[in-house]
C-alpha cells in the first residue's frame, strides 16, 4: 500500500518509523522543513520537500498513491482533505478541531474513497474505548471521558510541559466543547466544569476542552443522558490558564499566547498519557458502573529509540487505523468514525497493542490478551 505522510514533526516522525518498521507500506514523507526530512531519510524512508499551501503540488504528490496520512497542524486539515478527494486517495488525520471534522464529513459524502479524521489519542482511541464500554449497557445514564498528556515530573507553576502541538493545545482551550446534557446535544464553555479525582494515588483535575469527543455525540445521540469530555491536568493548572486567557485577554491574541508557551514552557520526553472512561447506567435491570483506565509512559522501544508517551499513543492510533482499514475491518469509502473500530481489533493490532501494554516489534507484536480489559477503580469528586 502506497502512503503519503504529510508532516514530519514530533508525531510524524514516530508515524514514519512505525510504518517503515512494519514493512507493509511504501512511504513518502513530505514536509516543508528540510531538516525534519533529513531525520526521516535516516530511517530509510523516501521524502519530498513541499509547500503544503501549493494546491497543485500537493495534488501531484498525492496522485497515484493509495492513502494520505495528515500529521500537519489542525488548521491545514480541510485543505489537505480537499486535495485527497481530488486526487482519489484515502484520507486519515489527527485533527482535534470540530469545524475541520465537520467539513471533512461533508467532503466524504459520495466519495469513492475513505475519510477518517481524528485518528489519534483524543479524539481517537478515547472514543473507541468509550464506545466499547458503553455498548453493553441497556440505558446509559452518564459517560465520562478523561484524557491527559502530562509531564511525569511536573516542576513549574503550570505543572505542565509541552509534549504535543502548541497550536492544538491552545485550540482546545479556546473553543466551545460538544456535550450531551439531559439527553440534548449542546456546546459548553472550555475550562469550565472543573472536577478533581485520584488514580493510583495521584491527584488530578479535569475540565472541559474542545474536540476530544470526536463524533460520539452524534453516534450516541438519543442513547445517553449525559456525555462529556475533559482534559486531565495536575491540580492548579486550569486556574492559571484561565488567568492567561481571560484576565490577560490572551484568548484574543492566541498567537501571542503560543509564543509565550513556546518560549517559557519547556518540552519534555518524560511524559505519561492517562486515559480514563466511566460509564454508568442500566444493564439487565441493575444500575451499574464500569471503568476503563490506562497509563502509558515514555519508553525506549525494541529498536532502541526513545519515544514520549504522546508520540507512542498518537502514532499508534493512526497506524492502527490504517492497518485495520488495509485488513478490511473498516468501510472502504465515505466518512469513517473512530468508534467504528472495535476495541478488541484495535488492542490486538501490532500498533494499537501499546494501549494494552504490548510492544511493537516490527511486523510482529506482543499484545496483552486482547479479550481482557482490567479496569482500575478511581474516585471521582465533582
Amino acid at each position: 500500500m502506497k502512503i503519503v505522510l504529510l508532516g514530519t514533526g514530533h508525531i510524524g516522525h514516530a508515524i514514519a518509523r512505525l510504518l517503515h518498521a512494519g514493512g507493509d507500506y511504501d512511504i513518502i514523507a513530505a514536509d516543508r522543513d528540510a531538516h525534519a526530512l533529513a531525520a526521516i531519510e535516516a530511517l530509510g524512508v523516501r521524502t519530498a520537500l513541499i509547500d503544503f499551501k501549493d494546491h497543485d503540488a500537493l495534488c501531484s504528490l498525492l496522485s497515484g498513491n493509495d492513502a494520505c496520512l495528515n500529521a500537519l497542524p489542525y488548521h491545514l486539515a480541510t485543505m489537505v482533505a480537499k486535495a485527497a478527494r481530488m486526487s482519489g486517495v484515502h484520507y486519515f488525520d489527527l485533527t482535534e478541531d470540530v469545524r475541520a471534522t465537520r467539513a471533512i464529513a461533508k467532503l466524504a459524502a459520495g466519495a469513492d474513497t475513505a475519510f477518517m479524521p481524528q485518528c489519534g489519542l483524543a479524539p481517537g482511541f478515547i472514543g473507541i474505548a468509550a464506545h466499547h464500554l458503553a455498548h453493553d449497557f441497556d440505558a446509559i445514564h452518564e459517560l465520562k471521558m478523561r484524557v491527559g498528556a502530562l509531564p511525569e515530573f511536573p516542576t513549574n507553576e503550570l505543572k505542565y510541559n509541552l509534549t504535543w502541538s502548541v497550536d492544538g493545545l491552545v485550540n482546545e482551550y479556546c473553543h466551545p466543547c460538544e456535550a450531551i446534557r439531559d439527553g440534548k446535544m449542546q456546546d459548553i464553555q472550555p475550562l469550565e466544569g472543573l472536577e478533581h479525582f485520584s488514580l493510583d494515588g495521584v491527584e488530578y483535575e479535569a475540565f472541559n476542552t474542545s474536540g476530544g469527543l470526536g463524533t460520539l455525540c452524534n453516534t450516541l445521540a438519543g442513547k445517553v443522558r449525559n456525555l462529556d469530555y475533559k482534559s486531565v491536568r495536575y491540580p492548579g493548572h486550569r486556574n492559571l490558564v484561565k488567568f492567561l486567557l481571560e484576565e490577560l485577554r490572551l484568548r484574543d491574541d492566541q498567537e501571542q499566547l503560543k509564543a509565550i508557551l513556546r518560549k517559557s514552557v519547556p518540552a519534555t520526553m518524560q511524559d505519561v498519557v492517562l486515559v480514563f472512561v466511566t460509564v454508568s447506567g442500566m444493564r439487565r435491570g441493575q444500575y451499574v458502573q464500569e471503568v476503563f483506565s490506562r497509563k502509558i509512559f515514555a519508553r525506549t522501544g525494541a529498536d532502541g529509540v526513545h519515544e514520549s508517551a504522546i508520540q507512542i499513543t498518537t502514532a499508534a492510533g493512526i497506524c492502527a487505523a490504517l492497518d485495520l482499514f488495509r485488513a478490511g475491518k473498516l468501510p472502504v469509502r465515505g466518512f469513517i468514525r473512530q468508534e467504528q473500530i472495535a476495541l478488541p481489533d484495535f488492542l490486538a493490532n501490532r500498533y494499537g497493542c501499546v494501549y494494552g501494554g504490548g510492544i511493537f516489534t516490527g511486523s510482529q507484536q506482543r499484545p496483552r490478551d486482547a479479550s481482557n480489559y482490567p479496569a482500575k477503580e478511581a474516585a471521582l469528586v465533582d
